[in-house]
């Protein structure tokens, strides 16, 4: 005995799109009330709690255009459906609920409400108030910073779309968030290669190896910790497959308002472990142009995964350019300890590095650019030269970008010429909460990491 309330406002975080939709649709505007009303009502008659049931009916004045429709997808399903019912009537509602606790077996009650119901901002733009910062009432608009760089995001939907200028076998893919990927940008200009697929991340996945197959240069854009649902098909549907495929990860790291279950922390350590795929991080949103056009230029699978938010507020070229693949960048050269960041961190490897310096020690940085495949070569340098090393990720420790540089070093026998410290997310789930404080209790801000390096060169660790 169990009520399930479907509640269909239309919307997910952007318009619905998919069979299943179109079918719930159907039943909102549908005439199947007035062909099977007299029926029904015999029926229920007939039945112990059938009277119930059509005083709840009555009572709501019309709000319930079907009831219990033989022909449902949810009767087949095992579910005695009740509605679509108008949500926003509470006394209506309340009386389908009561009768439907009477039903014996599953209960589907299909309620109908209205995204952003009473604030007229919200009922018109009903996707930008899905989760929003600070607005002013008045109007709707969103408070924020003028003079903030512009969002990584919207950096990925521009460049994509610059690139498919040129490129007409390049398509983009969304499970349902073509605005919160930014590819609402790609789709505006290159509407005829942009794919909706709703919110089914495994299928955006698998028909993206299937355009690859075709010759096609798929590109899924999908928030790292959605991606989480399609590791199957990524695993067996791409990479076995050495498909070329680009899977976008927005929304890495950290992702602060969104919260516990959206923080993109795990893609490093899922994605490192399966084999031909390769990873890239941006340290800034102009790098992010130039792995995109190295992720579309390559001939494989490939990861590219940024943050939520505003870039570091570089200049962004005008023109593209490829990276080696598996070349890390240094950024910054020292003698007593290196950082090793990628992605996120790097910014913050500069700045720690610039309090070391403040402190008397020489600290180097290198922009990893690559978790997969590592620079080599000028790893063992490093750990030769420099003899401690010390990782920085936006990521799970477990498995994630300093466990690949632990793994080389010992392949390499070099663990006892260098000693290494990682800095990352510990083995927790993280909660809710703004990302400064954030940062900050998991130990990752720049002073506490500067803390903690400049405790690890003069050996003064707790």
């Amino acid at each position: 005995n169990m009520i399930v309330v479907l509640n269909d406002n239309e919307m997910s975080i952007s318009k619905n799109v998919g069979a299943m939709s179109e079918y719930l649709y159907q039943l909102r505007t549908g005439e199947t009330y007035n062909k099977i009303k007299n029926d029904i009502e015999g029926w229920l008659k007939n039945m112990e709690f059938g009277s119930d049931v059509l005083k709840a009916i009555r009572r709501l004045k019309g709000s319930v255009k079907y009831l219990m429709v033989p022909t449902s997808i949810f009767e087949e399903l095992g579910f005695t459906y009740l509605g679509p019912v108008d949500g926003h009537d509470l006394e209506g509602l309340l009386d389908v609920l009561q009768a439907a606790k009477k039903i014996d077996g599953p209960v589907m009650v299909h309620v109908l409400t209205k995204k952003g119901k009473g604030y007229k901002p919200a009922e018109e733009s009903p996707n930008k108030f899905h989760g929003t910062g600070p607005f002013d009432i008045a109007t709707g608009k969103k408070i924020t910073n003028p003079n903030a760089p512009v969002s990584y995001t919207e950096v990925f939907g521009k460049t994509l779309s610059k690139l498919a200028d040129i490129d007409d076998k390049i398509v983009g893919i969304t499970a349902a968030m073509p605005d919160g990927t930014g590819l609402n940008i790609f789709a505006e200009a290159h509407k005829d290669h942009f794919f909706d697929v709703g919110i089914a991340e495994q299928h955006a996945v698998t028909a993206a190896a299937g355009m690859a197959a075709a010759g096609m240069k798929p590109v899924a854009a999908i928030y790292s910790t959605f991606m989480q649902r399609a590791y199957d098909s990524i695993m067996h549907d791409i990479c076995m497959q050495k498909l070329h495929v680009t899977l976008c990860l927005d929304r890495a790291g950290l992702v602060g308002d969104d919260g516990y279950t959206h923080h993109g922390v795990f893609d490093y350590a899922y994605l490192r472990s399966i084999p031909n795929m390769t990873i890239m991080a941006p340290k800034d949103e102009n790098e992010l142009q130039h792995m995109l056009k190295t992720a579309l230029d390559f001939d494989g699978p490939v990861s590219v995964r940024y943050p939520r938010g505003s870039g570091v507020g570089v200049a962004l070229d005008t023109e593209f350019h490829e990276l080696p693949i598996g070349k890390a960048e240094v950024l910054r050269t020292g003698k007593e300890v290196c950082f090793w960041a990628i992605g996120s961190m790097v910014q913050t490897a500069m700045d720690a590095a610039d309090l070391l310096e403040a402190q008397g020690i020489s600290a180097g940085v290198v922009n990893m650019r690559f978790a997969k495949p590592l620079d080599v070569e000028l790893l063992r340098e490093h750990a030769q030269s420099y003899g401690k090393i010390i990782t920085l990720e936006e990521g799970v420790l477990a498995g994630g970008v300093g466990s690949a540089i632990l793994e080389e070093l010992n392949a390499n026998k070099l663990l006892e010429q260098c000693d290494v410290r990682c800095f990352g997310i510990p083995d927790e789930f993280v909660m809710h909460g703004d990302k400064k404080l954030l940062f900050r209790d998991l130990g990752l801000d720049t002073p506490t990491i500067a803390a903690k390096a400049a405790a690890f060169v003069k050996g003064e660790e707790e």
